[in-house]
């Protein structure tokens, strides 16, 4: 991931769950958001994918060597066709690094969206004043990181793939397709909390184009939940096909 709005790979700003594989539904056009990548923030990246992979059925790790260009080192790893990213400062100075201090310790760090209308993100983007800390456009896929001052509580990314089931972020694996072979379990939202979770969730919907109902955002096969806390801040992914919940690097796993 990042540390500034650069054009180059990735910014930002700031019990067993073993089960037998299960087919997948492919990636499909929809008009909702659909959440493609969770991603933690960790002192020791190592110890956390141990972890991480001890406990969910994760493929193979890809380190981006783009994000040591910010200070940074990461292992992305596919949950069926959705992802889990361990980001770690291997540098002082780094957002990563900030964040780290101002929680104490590992967590949570960003969530990436994927959408089909790019063109209406960026429009919606620029037209709700919202700060872009970071943006990448390579052959026809799109990234870009939402400021965490306008959108609090996470690094909000939202995303556009050329081919919809491909995953460029992942490495070459999921470059413009998706490997024949695709593990079970997905991941399919998130809970944060906030220190007013109708407003936080008024913000994300707005930057994600959609309605919230209440503290409720419907994304495609999942939803955001908003509950109050003492900071803005991601508390929990939700993964289909979960069979016991687990907490690794701060942040909890649970049965969606």
């Amino acid at each position: 991931m990042c540390e500034t709005a650069r054009t180059n790979r990735k910014g930002m700003g700031f019990g067993s769950a073993r089960r037998a594989p299960r087919p997948v539904t492919p990636m499909t056009p929809t008009r909702l958001p659909r959440i493609r990548q969770a991603v933690l923030v960790a002192r020791d990246r190592d110890s956390v994918v141990g972890a991480l992979r001890a406990t969910l059925p994760l493929g193979d790790p890809f380190n981006d060597p783009e994000v040591a260009q910010f200070g940074l080192q990461n292992a992305v790893m596919p949950l069926g066709d959705t992802f889990v990213e361990v980001i770690s400062p291997v540098e002082e100075g780094t957002a990563a690094g900030r964040h780290l201090d101002r929680l104490g310790g590992d967590g949570g760090y960003m969530t990436m969206f994927q959408v089909d209308d790019i063109a209406a993100a960026r429009a919606r983007i620029q037209r709700l004043g919202l700060r872009v800390i970071y943006e990448l456009d390579r052959d026809g896929d799109t990234d870009i990181h939402l400021h965490p001052a306008d959108v609090p509580g996470a690094i909000v990314a939202v995303d556009r793939m050329e081919q919809p089931e491909s995953w460029r972020w992942a490495g070459p694996d999921w470059i413009a397709k998706a490997p024949n072979k695709i593990g079970p379990l997905r991941v399919t939202g998130a809970t944060l909390t906030a220190h007013e979770p109708r407003m936080l969730a008024s913000t994300w919907a707005a930057a994600l184009g959609v309605e919230a109902d209440g503290d409720r955002i419907a994304l495609d096969g999942g939803e955001l939940h908003f509950v109050a806390g003492e900071r803005d801040g991601i508390a929990a992914f939700h993964v289909e096909g979960l069979e016991a919940d687990a907490t690794i690097a701060g942040v909890d796993f649970v049965r969606a």
